[in-house]
């Protein structure tokens, strides 16, 4: 049976040995779910990069920018952090590099797997069926906040895994304490998630629409994978 481990923040993801096994990285609020949901809206490819400076880079080659610091849009980039963005229809086609508090940083720190895609719950049922299919052990890599666990991610990570569970054998405490966290709150997740430390950072600027939307469940059929440095459906 293959095993399936959580990560609760890339800055413990040295504990985990990557080569050879899928990647799950998910920032529920909200790179993981922005990206889903570009790919899924028609976005030709989405880069992840860690520095500001490397996104205003591409952008001159014809990237549009996008992405956040502290919750906050980069000056000068042309778009945020909000999944509504995404399904814009002039971005159809199109480039995106996106550098993020979190989301950006995980995926980058993924680098040594045999496979790294991105999950939310708006493709929760895409991924299940995806990492099912791969047959390959499996990392679930939180993005966190700033290096410290979620409470989003961990819910995402709980739920995953008992999508897989009757495929799939959870290793390690964290993948335990995601899990019974997931069905200690199956009925309630959204009301849960709200009550998260991001959720109430994110809050303050506005955006409740886009937290709800990203707990919708399974909105999406597109797996984001990661191919030479970019983010394809």
């Amino acid at each position: 049976m293959k095993t399936i481990e959580v990560c609760l923040t890339p800055d413990l993801i040295h504990q985990h040995a990557l080569k050879g096994k899928l990647v799950v990285v998910v920032d529920i609020f909200r790179a993981t779910s922005c990206i889903v949901t570009g790919l899924a809206n028609g976005v030709e490819a989405i880069k992840p990069v860690a520095e500001i400076d490397e996104c205003k880079a591409l952008g001159t080659e014809g990237y549009v920018m996008a992405g956040e610091r502290g919750g906050v849009k980069v000056e000068g980039f042309d778009m945020g952090n909000s999944p509504f963005e995404y399904q814009s229809e002039e971005l159809k086609g199109k480039k995106v590099a996106i550098s993020t508090t979190n989301g950006s940083q995980a995926i980058i720190k993924s680098k040594e797997a045999d496979e790294i895609i991105v999950g939310a719950f708006l493709n929760l049922d895409a991924v299940t069926q995806h990492i099912l299919q791969a047959k390959k052990d499996v990392v679930i890599h939180c993005a966190g906040w700033k290096g410290t666990p979620n409470l989003e991610d961990t819910l995402f990570a709980g739920a995953l895994i008992d999508e897989c569970a009757e495929e799939m054998k959870p290793v390690g405490d964290s993948a335990l304490v995601a899990h019974h966290l997931y069905i200690a709150n199956h009925e309630n997740v959204l009301g849960l998630a709200l009550q998260s430390s991001h959720a109430e950072r994110l809050k303050g600027f506005g955006i409740e629409e886009d937290l709800e939307f990203c707990m919708e469940d399974s909105t999406y059929q597109v797996v984001p994978k990661l191919v030479d440095g970019e983010l394809i459906a």
